[in-house]
């Protein structure tokens, strides 16, 4: 159903978004930086607004009733790499509220909660510390031109609440063992769920270097990990743009590393615990 209704409509539906809305970014810069614009234009300007916005109301709506959710007629109207890139950017922004609060999230009836932000902490404070620095030397150099000025600040606000946002999704989002599968995280942009009685072997592994190989997944904190599952079969694995891979080799990080450890390895049979042949476990304590 919805491949009949990605045809002329959505493709020139998206080909005046992808034109329209640059341009009314451009409008807008121009407006704040002082620009006179001709009234006739930005009428124009508005009018393709308006009208671009109703047009996708109304396919919005037939989307609806020919039974998609909101979520895939959403896809249909909006390229899903930007549909995940916002979600990404508000994610990292209800985190700052969740840290606030103090609520994590997805741990809900869990069987092991294990945080893993605690050896990152001093490098993100001192990235937002600088990011902050930087926000009140551009608003000094900058207090002559009022508009350059906001425009600035806005932008150095931003980077100092994004910087915090990622430390915040880190620690409202733990490794987290429950119903016989430990979801992995790493902030906003890593949630893989990993099936136990996929685990073939688990292990304390301490490594601080990491290279790019396929089928493994290296989560490091600090730029570093302590734990490895090996598994038998392998998962998907989600990228921040939607891009899968299949990885067997999940390396991990976790505040209490022995506490991960020891979870997951009474969590499965412990006859599948074993390390691969050749490769010893280090000590668990």
């Amino acid at each position: 159903m919805a491949r009949s209704e990605r045809g002329p409509v959505l493709r020139g539906l998206r080909a005046v978004a992808y034109a329209a809305l640059p341009a009314e970014l451009v409008v807008f810069a121009l407006l704040l930086g002082g620009v006179r614009i001709p009234g006739a234009v930005l009428g124009v300007a508005e009018l393709v607004m308006v009208v671009l916005l109703a047009a996708e109301a109304v396919v919005w709506v037939r989307l609806r009733r020919r039974g998609l959710t909101r979520r895939e007629a959403l896809v249909e109207l909006v390229p899903e790499r930007v549909l995940r890139l916002i979600g990404h950017e508000l994610a990292l922004m209800a985190s700052l509220g969740r840290w606030v609060a103090r609520r994590p999230h997805g741990t809900a009836g869990a069987d092991g909660v294990f945080p893993h932000a605690r050896d990152q902490a001093a490098l993100m404070y001192g990235f937002a510390f600088v990011c902050l620095v930087e926000t009140v030397g551009m608003s000094w150099l900058l207090a002559g031109l009022p508009v350059a000025h906001a425009v600035v600040l806005v932008l150095d606000v931003y980077t100092v609440l994004f910087v915090l946002g990622l430390h915040a999704a880190s620690v409202t989002r733990p490794h987290v063992l429950a119903g016989g599968r430990l979801r992995v995280r790493q902030a906003a942009h890593v949630d893989v769920d990993v099936p136990l009685e996929r685990v073939a072997a688990v292990r304390r592994e301490n490594r601080f270097t990491h290279g790019k190989a396929d089928g493994e997944l290296n989560l490091a904190v600090g730029s570093q990990t302590s734990v490895t599952l090996e598994l038998s079969a392998p998962v998907d694995v989600v990228g921040l743009l939607g891009g899968v891979r299949r990885v067997s080799v999940v390396r991990l990080h976790a505040d209490d590393p022995k506490a991960l450890y020891e979870a997951v390895r009474d969590a499965v049979t412990p006859g599948r615990t074993a390390p691969s042949p050749g490769r010893d476990p280090l000590p668990t304590a």
